[in-house]
C-alpha cells in the first residue's frame, strides 16, 4: 500500500481500542519471567555451551602474541576462536569498526576472541588464563584537542547535510542590537540498558539461528551475512523480547559474531552476554560534543540570526553527533547557519543513542535561549513563542504537517504556574534550598519508514499477526494488537501477535522514534487486504462493510468473522509505502518541558521537584505506553543534565566508569511525580495511523530545562554538563 495523500476517515478513526489506555499485553509474561530473553532460549536449542569474550586492553595497536596454551587446557574448555582461526571475515554495513579485531587493535574493549566451555564459570576462568602481547601505539582521546583536525562530514540521509546556510549570518549577527555568543559542552554517555548485549547461535549445517537482543531484525540480519560471509537466507535472527536498547542494539554487536563464531567452532549452540563494563567500551555510546552557539535579536525578541556549530569525534569512517539538526528547524530567524565538523578519535565507535543529534543539541541550544531571553529582558516561555514558525525556517515553501508548539508552551505554562516564577535567579528560598523554575522546548522529527505485515484469520474468528517489528519495552505488542483489533472488528483477546523474527515480513523496527507509527502502519496496510479477502468470500461489497463486534456487516446482514475462514485460514500480507509527503511537509514531533529544582546552599545537591511534559505527537496510540515513555525518557534527561558522564582515561583511552556503581543513573528516590499531556491532534499527512511517536521527545529538552532551574534557583549559569556539585559550590550563596 502506497500513503500519498490522506484519502478520508478510515477505519481506525474510530478509536474504538485504538487511543484509549491499554494495559500492555505482554505484562503478565514479563512479571512473571515467561517472556524469554536473548540469553535465556534454553529449550530452542538444546545441549548450549557458554562463551565468553576475549577483549583488548590497549586502545590503540597491535597484537604482537597471543598465548592461548593454559586457556586450552583448562576444564570444560570446547573452543577458543580468535581473528587468527576464525576465517575470512567482512564487516557490517552498519559497523564503524570490526567487531572482531586481530592483529590490529582500534579501540580499548574490542572484542579480540571467544572461550567456550561447558559453563559460564569455565569459559570466565580460562579467559582470564588468555596471556596477549601487544605494541601499543598512541591514541587520540581528547575531543577538545582533536577539535582542531576536525573535518566536514559527509551528508547524511537523516540529519540531512552538515552545513547549511540562510541569508548573511554573520552580517545579520555582527548588526544585531542584542547578541549571545556562547560554547556548551556535553559529555560522552553510555546506554545501560537492562538486559546486557546477548545472543546464542545455534548452526545447522550452513544455516545459522541467531536469538539476540537486536532492535533492527533486518538490519541486523543482513549484517550477520556480511560479516559471516554467507548468504543472508541462511541467517535467521530472532528477538521477541528485549530489555531496552536505547539505540545501542539498532546494530550487530561483538556478542552475536562471538556466539556464531563460537557456536561454529564448538559444533553446538553457544551463548554469550557482554559483561557489564563491555556495555560503555565494547558496544557504542554518545558522543560528547562541543557547541558554540551564536543568535542576534532586536529588542523586542524577534531573532535575526541564529548559529550553531558543533564538533564531536568517532572512530575513522564513523559519524558525527548531528547536534545542530534541530536548530534548522525549531525557530524562526530570517539569516541562519549551521556547521557539523567530526574529528577522529580512537574511543570506543559512537553511534545513536535516544534522540541522537536532538538530545544533546537541545542540551545547549535550550540553555542559549534562556539565556537570550534573560539578555532581552523577556519572559523565556514568551521568547519562545514569539519566534515559533508554521513553515521550514530553512525552506519557507516546506510548511510543517502540524506544529503547536506554541500551544505546548502555553498549556504548560499554565498547568506549572509559570507565573509564580521570580525572573531574578536566586529570589525564592525553602529553608536551606533555593528554588528555581526552568523550561525549554522539545523537537523530534517524525520518520517514514516502510514498514510490513502479514495477517491471518481462523475460523474461531482470531486474528494473527507476524512482523519482524521489535519490542524493546515500549510496548509494540499492545499497539500492534490495538490496531488489529480496530481494523478487523474484534476485542483484544481474538489477537495474537508474533514479532521479532526474521522470517516474518519486514518491518521499520523499533528506532528513531519511527517504530510505532510506522509498523502500525504496515500492520494497518495488511489488515486492509485481510479485510478485502474477507469480504470476498462472504461475498459482500468490501467498500460498503463495517468490521465489529466479531462481525463483519453489511446493510442487513451480520456475519461472524469467523465464518469466512470456516473452510481455510485466509492470509494477507502488504507493507506501507510512503510517497512525497515528508519532502513536501515538515514532519516533527513538539514539546514543552518545565522543570522546578531546590539546589542546597551550601552543599550544591540539585533534587528535582516537579516535572511536566506537555507533548503533541500526532495521534497517541494508546496513552498509558505513550505516558511511560515519556516519564522514562524524562528520567533519562535527569540523569544527562546531573549525573551521567563516562570519564575518559585520556592515557589509555577507555570509559573508566564502565560500570552502574561508577556510572550513575537515576533511582527512584532522584525522581518525584511526572505530569505528561499530550495534545488532541491527529496528523492526516504522517500515516494512515496518523501518528508520529513519542519515545525520544520525552528527553529532547529535559536537560536544559533542568540547567535552566538550576540558574534560576542559583543565578549560576552552568554550560558544561553534567551539573555535578563541583560546578556549584564555590559560586554558592550558602548561608547569606
Amino acid at each position: 500500500m502506497r500513503f500519498d495523500r490522506p484519502a478520508g476517515p478510515n477505519p481506525t478513526d474510530r478509536l474504538a481500542i485504538l487511543g484509549r489506555p491499554t494495559d500492555r499485553i505482554d505484562g503478565p509474561l514479563k512479571t512473571t519471567g515467561i517472556a524469554r530473553y536473548a540469553y535465556e532460549h534454553h529449550e530452542a536449542a538444546p545441549n548450549q555451551a557458554y562463551g565468553h569474550p576475549l577483549v583488548a586492553t590497549i586502545a590503540k595497536g597491535r597484537i604482537a602474541a597471543m598465548d592461548l596454551t593454559a586457556a586450552e587446557q583448562a576444564p570444560g574448555v570446547l573452543a577458543i576462536v580468535t581473528a587468527a582461526t576464525a576465517g575470512p571475515l567482512g564487516k557490517g554495513r552498519l559497523n564503524t569498526a570490526p567487531l572482531l579485531g586481530g592483529p590490529e587493535i582500534v579501540h580499548y574493549h574490542q572484542a579480540i576472541g571467544v572461550v567456550v566451555a561447558e559453563t559460564f564459570e569455565q569459559a570466565r576462568a580460562a579467559a582470564s588464563l588468555v596471556r596477549v602481547t601487544y605494541a601499543e601505539e598512541a591514541g587520540r582521546f581528547d575531543l577538545a584537542v582533536a577539535r582542531d583536525t576536525a573535518i566536514t562530514p559527509k551528508d547524511d540521509a537523516v540529519s540531512g547535510p552538515a552545513d547549511t546556510a540562510v541569508g548573511d549570518f554573520a552580517t545579520a549577527f555582527a548588526q544585531a542590537p542584542v547578541r549571545l555568543d556562547e560554547t556548551y559542552t556535553t559529555p560522552d554517555q553510555s546506554h545501560a540498558a537492562m538486559e546486557p548485549h546477548a545472543s546464542l547461535a545455534s548452526w545447522d549445517g550452513d544455516r545459522l539461528t541467531l536469538w539476540t537482543s537486536n532492535q533492527m531484525i533486518a538490519w541486523g540480519r543482513g549484517d550477520v551475512a556480511r560479516t559471516l560471509g554467507i548468504p543472508e537466507a541462511n541467517v535467521r535472527l530472532v528477538a521477541p523480547f528485549l530489555g531496552g536498547g536505547f539505540g545501542s542494539k539498532l546494530f550487530v554487536r561483538a556478542d552475536a559474531l562471538l556466539a556464531a563464531l563460537g557456536a561454529r567452532a564448538a559444533g553446538r549452540p553457544v551463548k554469550v552476554a557482554l559483561p557489564r563494563p563491555l556495555i560503555a567500551n565494547n558496544t557504542t555510546h554518545r558522543p560528547a560534543t562541543i557547541q558554540r552557539i551564536r543568535i542576534g535579536a532586536l529588542p523586542d525578541g524577534t531573532i535575526t540570526a541564529i548559529g550553531h556549530e558543533t564538533w564531536s569525534g568517532d572512530q575513522p569512517g564513523g559519524g558525527p553527533e548531528a547536534a545542530a539538526a534541530q536548530t534548522r528547524l525549531l525557530y524562526a530567524g530570517a539569516n541562519r547557519m549551521t556547521a557539523t565538523r567530526l574529528a577522529t578519535l580512537d574511543l570506543p565507535e559512537g553511534n545513536a543513542m535516544r534522540a541522537p543529534g536532538e538530545a544533546p543539541g537541545l542540551m545547549a541550544l535550550e540553555i542559549a535561549m534562556d539565556e537570550m531571553a534573560e539578555r532581552l529582558g523577556l519572559d523565556p516561555v514568551a521568547f519562545r513563542i514569539r519566534n515559533d514558525t508554521q513553515v521550514d525556517p530553512e525552506n519557507p515553501a516546506r510548511p510543517f504537517s502540524q506544529r503547536q508548539l506554541a500551544t505546548c508552551c502555553q498549556i504548560g505554562a499554565e498547568r506549572f504556574e509559570w507565573s509564580r516564577r521570580k525572573p531574578r535567579p536566586g529570589r525564592v528560598r525553602d529553608g536551606r534550598w533555593l528554588v528555581g523554575l526552568g523550561m525549554a522546548a522539545g523537537l523530534r522529527n517524525n520518520l517514514p519508514m516502510a514498514s510490513g505485515a502479514r495477517v491471518q484469520l481462523d475460523g474461531s474468528g482470531t486474528v494473527t499477526v507476524e512482523t519482524d517489528m521489535t519490542d524493546i519495552g515500549t510496548g509494540s505488542y499492545t499497539i500492534i494488537a490495538q490496531t488489529v483489533a480496530e481494523m478487523m472488528g474484534v476485542s483484544l483477546d481474538r489477537v495474537v501477535v508474533r514479532l521479532g523474527d526474521s522470517n516474518f515480513p519486514v518491518s521499520a523496527g523499533s528506532g528513531g522514534q519511527w517504530g510505532a507509527n510506522n509498523a502500525t502502519a504496515g500492520v494497518y496496510a495488511a489488515c486492509l487486504r485481510l479485510r478485502e479477502a474477507v469480504a470476498t468470500v462472504l461475498g459482500v461489497n468490501s467498500a460498503d462493510v463495517d468490521f465489529a463486534g466479531g462481525e463483519v456487516r453489511s446493510g442487513d446482514r451480520r456475519i461472524p468473522l469467523g465464518r469466512a475462514a470456516a473452510e481455510a485460514p485466509i492470509l494477507a500480507e502488504d507493507r506501507i509505502e510512503y510517497g512525497d509527503l515528508a519532502k513536501t511537509h515538515q514532519q516533527s514531533t513538539f514539546a514543552a518541558h518545565f522543570v522546578e529544582v531546590g539546589v542546597d546552599a551550601f552543599t550544591g545537591e540539585t533534587r528535582v521537584q516537579r516535572m511536566l511534559a506537555v507533548c503533541a505527537a500526532g495521534r497517541i496510540l494508546n496513552p498509558k505506553s505513550a505516558r511511560s515513555q515519556i516519564i522514562g525518557a524524562m528520567t533519562m534527561g535527569v540523569g544527562a543534565a546531573l549525573m551521567e558522564a563516562l570519564a575518559v582515561d585520556g592515557q589509555r583511552g577507555f570509559f573508566v566508569n564502565h560500570d552502574l556503581a561508577g556510572y550513575e543513573v537515576p533511582v527512584h528516590a532522584d525522581i518525584p511525580h511526572q505530569e505528561v499531556v499530550f495534545l488532541d491532534e491527529a496528523d492526516p499527512l504522517s500515516s494512515p495511523m496518523k501518528a508520529k511517536g513519542v519515545g525520544e521527545l520525552g528527553l529532547c529538552g529535559v536537560a536544559a530545562a533542568i540547567a535552566n532551574a538550576v540558574h534560576n534557583a542559583t543565578g549560576i549559569r552552568v554550560r558544561r554538563y553534567p551539573i555535578t556539585l563541583d560546578t556549584l559550590l564555590d559560586r554558592l550563596p550558602g548561608a547569606s
